[in-house]
């Protein structure tokens, strides 16, 4: 599966596909839900100069989740194989979110998107 599928899962878990979202107690931004923490640590990673208000063009956010992705869901970080349920609970729970038990439940959802979409096999 490639980066822009699973993106597209995000998007419909995290805010249905709207760009303009607003959530987490106006925390998130954007079609994926993201933080200015998020969009500063990407930007300072990818040299580039996004403000959390680029969350809200859904081309820029996604180039900020890749270079997210890009720095933090990597073999060499993970000490293994890097699984799409990995990259799901670190965009969801952060830089370590991919062994956080709080993030299980956000891939569950991004799991059934993606089953829903026949990105992934059922497991059942």
């Amino acid at each position: 599966m490639n980066i822009m599928t699973l993106i597209l899962a995000l998007i419909a878990v995290e805010s249905s596909g709207n760009d303009n979202a607003i959530g987490d107690g106006g925390l998130a931004y954007g079609c994926l839900q993201l933080h200015a923490c998020y969009v500063a640590d990407a930007a300072e990673y990818a040299g580039e100069d996004w403000t959390h208000e680029d969350a809200f063009d859904r081309e820029t956010s996604i180039k900020i989740v890749v270079a997210y992705m890009d720095r933090y869901a990597t073999e060499k970080r993970l000490g293994r194989t890097v699984t799409i349920g990995d990259i799901a609970r670190i965009h969801n729970g952060g830089p370590a979110g991919y062994k956080k038990q709080s993030t299980l439940k956000y891939w569950d959802k991004v799991e059934a998107e993606l089953i829903s979409r026949g990105a992934i096999a059922s497991h059942n």
